[in-house]
């Protein structure tokens, strides 16, 4: 016997006490706990790294041995040095990069992201070992980089390497890797939160506890860790009350859509120079090198120019910094960074375009009102970090964090998201995922609800089920589809059968396949009860579809019977992978398809009186 009645919707009850706002499970704390010595670590190695940059440059341009970082130059009056550090320093990293890990080129952060998304989270020990060296060796011979790319690559190598030695899932080894990199570059500028926002917005692709709470406990453990060896100051304090105007909020539009401008500019030139280096005939090998020489030639125009900078950065963020060397960095830092970059050395973005985006607010100074002490400066700092790395809350988290300037909150929020909004509109990539496009891959870095997410099976599977009693034979249950009339579509194409006992008692599937390969193979007298798969993969009315359709991957089947939760026995329903499609349906829907809700009633002569 055979049954294709549909089942009542009120047979489907919706029980969502089973759902949360939130998927946490006791593993959350075991991966919370592990992110504890990952963040001690990576914020021992942040200090290394910037202690090893301070002995490179003191040794290559003071001819002393010292630790502390200061700017290279060594007087700068000798000019051959000026020329040549940069260049040696670029072929060592190029016989580095050759005859080590060619994962040492570029700035870190891509090569971060492709491991995260591309690569199981896996980084070879030898990455965590060369790349801090190659960046220290790049940044203490001249270049015009910042430590943070590598910090960050090197932070997430260790939080990489610590998880590949335990049994963890591929999800868990990208929080601790992501963990490792913020906690480095919370180390090295003393800016946990915007470590964890960049964590957020730029490297974990999901807002989930399972992956932000490690990211968290790694950042303040390296945060904690950093300030006895570090200190625990603002990087570039900022003194001075503000006296934020109308006109000076809006003016920050003005800010923001210039600082957009310069990070599209920039973006375009370090691609730019790419394709350049790769059109020579030499090796890539060589190509650091000749960066090198870029770096050397800006090195002897603008001194200042060359290193991570931070003195720059300090004199534009407090006002003290002349005109000549703001028009200076702000064309020869650009030039050099982004040209050198683009020939494959290493080295990070984040110090170079502090310096960028603060000489540019410290040239609309003298067009501008005054604000206060560095106030444009500030605001064009984080519209250039929010138009190159597209992250604009960790750009205005980053600018208060290192300055002490929480009073400039929504001058940085204007000045950030108007260089975002730009950069998102023109550009299709940053300099972050550009290269990840370039190797065959895309990004995207757009977040929202899955649709599949809020709605539930019940809202889309069918109650018009065909089902066989256990005691047909496959010939009969086979016959009954081959007899099925034309018009009965969706019983042709059901595929999958139930088969019950007692009129809706599941015990067991039959697939079409099944049928037809019975009847032919074996003449068609066995029963359902011994031909159906028993115990089959089935859902629940009140699941979401997002917990099916991975329920359906999983055991790599497209159409599931659907139980009542109480009783797994009592069929409901069915549902298939094209029912799924429904909520992805509703969700274009609501995108693409316009409509005016309300209406305004205007009165108008003869209105009055009519019924």
């Amino acid at each position: 016997m055979s049954t294709t009645q549909p089942i009542a919707p009120n047979d489907v009850p919706r029980d969502v006490h089973h759902l949360g706002d939130f998927r946490a499970t006791p593993r959350l704390v075991i991966i919370a706990a592990l992110a504890v010595p990952v963040g001690a670590v990576a914020a021992v190695v942040a200090w290394a790294l910037l202690r090893l940059i301070g002995l490179i440059t003191n040794a290559v341009f003071y001819q002393r041995i010292d630790t502390e970082l200061v700017a290279p130059g060594g007087g700068h009056d000798q000019w051959w040095l000026v020329l040549t550090a940069p260049i040696v320093g670029g072929l060592v990293i190029g016989l580095m990069a050759r005859y080590g890990s060619e994962k040492i080129r570029g700035h870190g952060m891509p090569e971060a992201i492709e491991a995260i998304l591309l690569g199981g989270s896996k980084v070879q020990p030898r990455v965590a070992i060369l790349k801090p060296v190659s960046s220290a060796i790049a940044i203490g011979t001249g270049g015009p980089f910042g430590a943070e790319g590598p910090i960050i690559m090197t932070g997430g190598a260790v939080g990489s390497l610590f998880a590949q030695f335990l049994r963890l899932t591929a999800d868990e080894r990208k929080t601790l890797l992501v963990a490792g990199a913020a906690a480095g570059m919370a180390a090295t500028f003393n800016t946990p939160f915007a470590a964890v926002m960049l964590a957020v917005e730029l490297l974990l692709f999901e807002w989930r506890p399972r992956s932000y709470v490690p990211v968290a406990t790694a950042v303040c453990v390296a945060t904690v860790i950093r300030h006895p060896m570090l200190g625990d100051g603002v990087l570039f304090p900022v003194h001075g009350a503000l006296h934020i105007t109308p006109v000076a909020e809006l003016l920050c539009v003005v800010t923001g859509l210039v600082a957009g401008l310069l990070a599209i500019v920039a973006t375009i030139l370090v691609y730019a120079a790419e394709d350049g280096f790769r059109k020579l005939p030499v090796h890539w090998m060589w190509w650091p090198a000749i960066g090198g020489v870029i770096i050397g030639i800006g090195g002897m125009i603008v001194p200042e120019s060359l290193g991570v900078g931070y003195n720059i950065i300090e004199a534009e963020l407090d006002g003290s910094i002349g005109m000549d060397l703001v028009v200076g960095i702000l064309i020869v830092k650009t030039l050099i960074w982004s040209l050198s970059l683009g020939s494959g050395t290493s080295g990070g973005v984040l110090a170079p375009m502090f310096m960028i985006g603060g000489a540019l607010g410290a040239l609309e100074a003298n067009i501008f009102p005054e604000v206060g002490p560095g106030f444009w400066a500030l605001v064009a700092l984080a519209g250039v970090l929010g138009g190159v790395m597209r992250s604009p809350f960790t750009g205005v988290i980053f600018a208060m964090e290192l300055t002490g300037r929480f009073d400039a909150i929504l001058p940085l929020i204007i000045g950030a998201s108007t260089a975002f909004a730009l950069s998102t509109l023109l550009l299709k990539r940053s300099v972050l995922t550009e290269k990840i496009a370039r190797r065959g891959y895309h990004l995207t870095r757009e977040y929202d609800v899955d649709p599949l997410e809020i709605y539930f099976v019940g809202e889309v599977m069918s109650r018009d089920v065909l089902s066989y009693e256990s005691d047909l034979t496959a010939a009969e249950a086979l016959e009954v589809i081959s007899g099925t009339e034309p018009d009965k579509v969706e019983t042709r194409r059901q595929m999958l059968y139930p088969v019950v006992e007692d009129g809706d008692k599941i015990v067991g599937v039959v697939t079409r396949t099944q049928l037809e390969t019975a009847v032919h193979e074996q003449g068609g007298d066995t029963s359902l009860r011994e031909l159906c798969i028993t115990a089959p993969i089935v859902t629940h009315s009140d699941q979401t579809l997002r917990e099916t359709a991975n329920a359906m991957a999983a055991n790599a089947v497209d159409k599931m019977p659907v139980v009542d939760r109480d009783d797994s026995t009592r069929l409901v329903g069915l549902v298939s992978l094209t029912m799924l499609l429904e909520g992805r349906v509703r969700d274009v829907r609501e995108a693409r398809e316009s409509e005016r809700v309300l209406r305004l009633r205007v009165a108008r002569p003869g209105w009055f009186g009519r019924s």
